[in-house]
């Protein structure tokens, strides 16, 4: 308890500044945890051809969103341009709104080192005002406090922008995967089809 109120204490040493840095982390955290919840439910990793197959042949062994893909491109289709025009209703309906979401998740992180940016400034001005006021007791802690103020801030922002950036390259690598996994799905769903009908 004593290091959880240390760190808080620390934290809002670093001004008033901290308090959008620390929003913008908890919205950059919540966004990130809504895509890869995503990812990881939707039972869509790297799967053999073979169990694609299986599940394409019979949609009740998939789970997860690939079982809901599977069953919406089968029901009810008479053709293969029926099943193709559904993989692309899928395709328009999900990755737009995946990349949409890497992008705000992209511009949070891409604000945090800016927000420390600007908190490096106030805390420089508050440097250079305890400066300009001479060399007594109280200007020293003016100094101290503008520095510190720099310091935390440009932290702050550094520590949420590291680890953010390479989340968001995992999550398009997760995008880059999902997409060629849903082609791969159309493609044996095509075959399929074709195997019934013949």
């Amino acid at each position: 308890m004593q290091t959880l109120n240390e760190a808080i204490s620390i934290i809002f040493s670093g001004g008033w500044i901290m308090i959008p840095l620390f929003l913008l982390g908890l919205v950059a955290f919540y966004v990130g945890a809504r895509l890869l919840l995503f990812f990881m439910r939707g039972n869509h990793k790297k799967t053999s051809i073979e169990t694609c197959e299986a599940w394409v042949k019979d949609s009740s062994k998939a789970k997860g969103t690939v079982g809901e893909i599977i069953r919406y491109s089968q029901d009810g289709v008479g053709s293969l341009s029926d099943i193709q025009s559904r993989f692309e209703e899928i395709r328009t309906a999900e990755i737009p709104r995946l990349q949409h979401n890497i992008t705000f998740l992209q511009i949070m992180i891409n604000t945090a080192p800016l927000l420390g940016l600007l908190g490096t400034v106030l805390g420089m001005l508050t440097t250079f005002y305890g400066i300009a006021l001479g060399g007594s007791e109280s200007t020293t802690s003016i100094v101290a406090g503008g520095i510190q103020v720099a310091l935390i801030t440009t932290q702050m922002g550094l520590c949420l922008a590291i680890p953010g950036y390479i989340f968001v390259y995992f999550l398009k690598q997760k995008v880059i995967d999902y997409e060629s996994f849903l082609v791969r799905l159309e493609s044996i769903s095509l075959q399929h089809f074709r195997s019934q009908v013949n």
